[in-house]
């Protein structure tokens, strides 16, 4: 069954691809470089490999559960696709407002295709160049610890204007979640007045960690009811839930997908929510991606990952702050300039900022932040090194203040060394609504997941198509604390993550691959 798609409004002729009704195959040379840096010299050997893509151009149709559903992320998630789809305007003081979803890439930005005859750049909107699943099409279930209606949740959030949510409430107030996995350990104590609709629980009705595999079977029989129910062709799950803790990775408990899943048998008080989240999509191949900074990902649910073939994205959405560090620092670094310590204020009044008033999930959120600017120290050996100093002094903090409620308050200043001795200090204050720049975010994560699902390659000559590797970092560019294949070393740089994704997209339709010579202008 195939849904509403985005319409194609960009036709490319190309010798490079065949289209049909339902498939695009397309040939693509991959180059690059080979260097060994050994002995203070660049030894460079250009390389490159034929490859053959397939796109299924079906769009199916699609669902999206939500781990998290009545919170700000998940009532503000259910009101966009309903205010988009329903064309609900409403009024603020400062006039009629809309419905839109400025602040998503798929949806609201665009991609060079080319130059006019003139040789000015020519943009298309990005999600024009190759069918994507539109948000207004999505099924959206989920979980939460709350049993409140969403119309409720909504209310209790406080993202939205007053008369948004009072034209959205007659849609909302009839959803509510589906009973969700709460292990205390692993979030805030002050959650524990939420948790009124937890699926963990004994014969006599009580709170238990001790059966993890039940909820774990629990879930996949959760996410099989929603997809026969509503009649769906495939299913994402994404975590937007509270941040939990850190989980410790032990050796014979969470190293390896066989003592993952053991553990998850034995009821191990270090296996968490949202790793038993995790683990369940895999057994199932349902795409999982984790929107919090905790380690769901431990070691061994990243292998069982790999085994199944299924794909996971993570971690922490990069939201505000970070995503303009994981900017600024790359402009710092490429223009010569050694910043040499960041520090981050943060404050907000949501219940994200509740919950992360506790030491271990701040943690958490702490380390996600860190390491954004972990390769970008490594991009530049004249800055950084064993003689100067080969690290930035990064400091965040993170504070509850419960009246500024979704508006948080960023604060940073970058200090940095110029030549001979010099400095340079930039400071910023950034005060942006969370689940409001959050919320675009899940639907990229989303939109571009099922659109992943449907690519499939094969180097020239080889006889079996392969899918991507399980770990989706393609999606790095929403995500703060990206995760790379075992062995590779992620990408924060904001620019080189989204010139990652649109020439993966260029590619598959026979667009050339972003290059900024323009000779045109450039040359006699």
């Amino acid at each position: 069954m195939t849904t509403d798609s985005s319409p194609i409004t960009v036709h490319v002729t190309s010798d490079k691809c065949q289209w049909s009704e339902d498939t695009l195959k397309t040939k693509f040379t991959y180059e690059n470089s080979i260097v060994d840096a050994s002995n203070g010299r660049y030894e460079v050997k250009p390389v490159s490999e034929e490859f053959e893509f397939t796109v299924d151009l079906k769009v199916q149709k699609t669902g999206l559960l939500l781990v998290g559903l009545g919170g700000n992320n998940g009532t503000t998630m259910i009101a966009a696709t309903l205010a988009n789809k329903h064309d609900i305007s409403f009024e603020t003081k400062e006039g009629t407002i809309k419905p839109n979803y400025y602040g998503s890439v798929t949806q609201s930005s665009t991609i060079k295709i080319g130059i006019d005859a003139t040789g000015n750049d020519v943009y298309a909107p990005f999600n024009s160049i190759l069918p994507m699943v539109n948000p207004n099409d999505l099924v959206i279930g989920g979980w939460d610890i709350s049993s409140a209606n969403l119309a409720d949740s909504m209310k209790r959030a406080k993202v939205l204007d007053v008369n948004l949510q009072q034209r959205l409430a007659p849609y909302m107030k009839e959803m509510r979640p589906m009973p969700s996995v709460y292990y205390p350990d692993f979030i805030a104590a002050n959650q524990e007045e939420r948790a009124d609709n937890v699926l963990n629980v004994d014969a006599a009705g009580q709170l238990t960690d001790k059966n993890k595999w039940a909820d774990v079977e629990r879930i996949r029989a959760d996410i099989k009811q929603f997809k026969e129910a509503n009649g769906l062709d495939k299913v994402i799950v994404l975590w937007t839930a509270n941040t939990e803790r850190y989980a410790e990775i032990i050796e014979g408990v969470n190293d390896t997908a066989e003592n993952v899943l053991k553990a998850v048998k034995e009821s191990h008080f270090e296996v968490s929510p949202s790793s038993v989240f995790a683990i369940a999509c895999i057994l199932d191949n349902i795409p999982y991606i984790n929107g919090s900074p905790q380690n769901t990902f431990v070691p061994g649910v990243l292998e069982l990952a790999e085994q199944y073939g299924s794909f996971i994205g993570g971690d922490d959405f990069k939201s505000g702050q970070t995503k303009i560090k994981s900017v600024l620092a790359q402009f710092l670094v490429d223009a010569g300039i050694r910043p040499v310590s960041i520090a981050s204020y943060n404050h907000l009044g949501n219940n994200d900022g509740y919950n992360l008033s506790a030491p271990k999930q701040f943690r958490s959120k702490e380390i996600s932040k860190s390491c954004v600017v972990d390769d970008i120290i490594e991009s530049n050996q004249i800055l950084y090194n064993d003689k100067v100093g080969n690290k930035i002094d990064h400091c965040i903090v993170i504070k509850y203040v419960p009246a500024v409620g979704d508006s948080k308050v960023a604060m940073d200043e970058y200090y940095s060394e110029l030549m001979l001795g010099g400095h340079n200090r930039i400071s910023i204050h950034n005060v942006c609504e969370d689940s409001l720049l959050a919320t675009p975010l899940i639907i990229d994560l989303v939109v571009m997941a099922e659109f992943f699902q449907r690519i499939s390659y094969k180097k020239v000559g080889a006889a079996k198509e392969e899918n991507f590797y399980a770990v989706l970092s393609f999606l790095s560019y929403w995500l703060k604390a990206p995760l790379s294949r075992p062995g590779f070393n992620p990408i924060n740089g904001l620019n080189k993550q989204r010139v990652g994704v649109e020439n993966m997209i260029k590619l598959l339709v026979g667009l050339p691959i972003n290059n900024e010579l323009r000779f045109e202008e450039r040359l006699v």
